[in-house]
């Protein structure tokens, strides 16, 4: 026996019911309590277009745990040769219709997800945690797409590929199917410590090779942002994304500097403060740039901008300045990313600052300085903030073929 949704439509809305076709071609149809407007309904992938919006994302919880409950019905009915009965797909899909979500299959990945990430709350940041609940909500996809409820014992190597297809349907990228597919073997891992038995050695992936695709302003493009006349409402804004450049710290913390954290170390101005995010002590020489613009704000750091405003405006300062550039960016479009071409002052956000101090200063200051600075760890990490284009030492490249050419060829 087959069964799929199909809408029942009563005017605006329709209500969403459950279509089942046995051997004999009988048709049986079974209404739920669950409505949708049939325009915002997939037919193809039977549920609401848009699985992202909340109201919607609700509805799809529902639907999946409807396709697992009913799916889960029918093979008892085939397996115990059971006589198929409507009143219990009716009851099934009430009980599914009023689901409560903090309940999982006992024995179930999700369960298991779920609780190790409980355990790790007081270990792990807002940042993270959102990370890892957008990994869970993307497994909780897949018990809906394989309509059954996914048991430690089945994640395996055939649960590598299932989700590979599965994530390839749904076109997400590769590096986020690889991500969540990492975290289960955290997950996993997680439970092997605790003496619980899993296939985590079956969980193998290939290495993908990744472009490090770097946004930053060059030296050249940071004097026209300087040089530029922005009108007096854009003036602190300019000044900011010209000092974050200059610092190489998050927006959290930059917008947060203050005379308070002022500190002469042998005669030269740094910063002494505590990053927000990594909790790291950072002591900070000012480059004189900084030095120059806070002599330029009365010897003090420009006005305080809230994180949107200051996104904002720096998109317009960089217009003005021409920083007009084509780049290859991945921009979202409905509810999923795709790469195209925009104008570079386009892609500017806050973070640009953290990235332009790492790729204009690396190879000209020792990388552990430059770590030092901006509060990375590991030299892995500080790498992925480095531009792939190195400008500077492409011209010296090219001025050094051309010698060894002269002083062959030419002599």
């Amino acid at each position: 026996m087959i069964f799929n949704f199909t809408l029942l439509r009563t005017g605006s809305t329709s209500i969403i019911a459950l279509k089942f076709i046995d051997e004999q071609q009988n048709e049986f149809i079974v209404k739920t309590t669950l409505k949708i407007n049939p325009t915002r309904w997939n037919t193809d992938k039977q549920r609401p277009e848009n699985i992202y919006l909340k109201i919607y994302k609700k509805l799809n919880v529902k639907l999946d745990a409807i396709k697992i409950a009913v799916s889960n019905y029918l093979k008892e009915v085939a397996s115990k040769q059971r006589k198929f009965s409507l009143n219990v797909v009716t009851r099934l899909i009430k009980k599914s219709c009023v689901l409560n979500e903090s309940s999982f299959a006992k024995g179930s990945l999700l369960e298991a997800t779920e609780n190790f990430i409980q355990s790790r709350l007081h270990l792990i940041s807002s940042n993270t945690h959102r990370r890892y609940k957008v990994f869970f909500s993307m497994l909780k996809r897949f018990e809906g797409f394989q309509q059954k409820h996914l048991m430690l014992n089945e994640v395996n190597s055939n649960f590598v590929k299932e989700f590979i297809k599965f994530g390839e349907l749904e076109t997400y990228s590769s590096s986020t199917i690889y991500r969540t597919i990492y975290f289960v073997r955290t997950v996993l891992n997680f439970l092997e410590k605790r003496g619980i038995r899993t296939f985590v050695y079956e969980l193998e992936l290939p290495k993908i090779k990744k472009y490090n695709r770097v946004i930053s302003l060059t030296e050249d493009e940071l004097i026209r942002i300087k040089e530029t006349v922005v009108p007096p409402e854009l003036k602190a804004a300019k000044d900011w994304l010209v000092i974050s450049c200059y610092t190489g710290q998050r927006v959290s913390d930059f917008m947060n500097f203050n005379l308070d954290m002022m500190e002469i170390l042998d005669g030269k101005p740094c910063l002494s403060f505590t990053q927000q995010k990594t909790q790291k002590t950072i002591l900070l020489p000012l480059h004189p740039t900084a030095i120059h613009i806070m002599s330029d704000n009365g010897n003090n750091f420009p006005s305080k901008l809230s994180a949107q405003k200051y996104n904002e405006q720096i998109k317009e300062i960089a217009r003005l300045a021409g920083i007009n550039s084509l780049i290859k960016v991945r921009t979202r479009t409905g509810f999923r990313s795709t790469e195209k071409l925009i104008q570079k002052w386009e892609a500017i956000t806050s973070h640009i600052g953290r990235r332009s101090f790492a790729s204009n200063f690396y190879g000209k200051i020792p990388t552990p300085l430059l770590m030092q600075a901006t509060g990375h760890s590991t030299e892995l990490m500080f790498q992925r903030y480095i531009s792939n284009t190195d400008t500077e030492r492409t011209r010296s490249l090219g001025a050094y073929l051309d010698e060894a050419y002269k002083s062959k060829f030419l002599v």
